[in-house]
């Protein structure tokens, strides 16, 4: 059974690069978020979620992963992976690629909550919702676990 991961296409703008003429570090993670809105809308928990339901997703924490410059106009492609879920949180992992053949140039892992904006406090995602997010945690739990996934930072002696 092949696995679809949901994804993004973009080209880099060359607003986004720095003094160094890569794209700076504060744009991949720009990108990132707007992946993680197309994950969001592939779950059925995007912006008319937020307004029909009045509830939203937060995120709790990430972690980047720079592995290969990138410059102005470079089209780019970000792939979403879900790794955990449970009542009110997913953790999910994007996968930046470009070139031809495409490269891994960066990676981004996500902690996000489900809130009910009403009490700005989390709350379990709605029956139906969880079984959008089960459903999709199904088929991705099948892949292998990305090699960069759960790291922690440090300073190796």
């Amino acid at each position: 059974m092949s696995v679809v991961l949901p994804q993004t296409i973009q080209s880099v703008d060359p607003a986004w690069i720095d003094y160094n003429g890569h794209m700076n570090l504060a744009y991949y993670v720009l990108a990132f978020d707007q992946a993680t809105d197309t994950f969001h809308d592939v779950l059925g928990i995007g912006l008319d979620y937020r307004e029909r339901m009045n509830s939203s997703m937060f995120t709790l924490a990430i972690n980047v992963d720079y592995i290969r410059e990138v410059f102005a106009h470079d089209q780019l492609r970000i792939t979403t992976q879900l790794l955990d879920c449970d009542a009110k949180r997913m953790r999910y992992f994007h996968r930046m690629y470009q070139g031809e053949p495409e490269h891994l140039v960066a990676t981004n892992e996500c902690l996000a909550v489900h809130v009910d904006m009403a009490s700005r406090r989390s709350a379990p995602f709605p029956d139906a919702t969880r079984t959008r997010i089960e459903t999709l945690f199904a088929a991705h739990r099948q892949l292998p676990t990305p090699e960069r996934a759960g790291r922690v930072l440090g300073v190796r002696a």
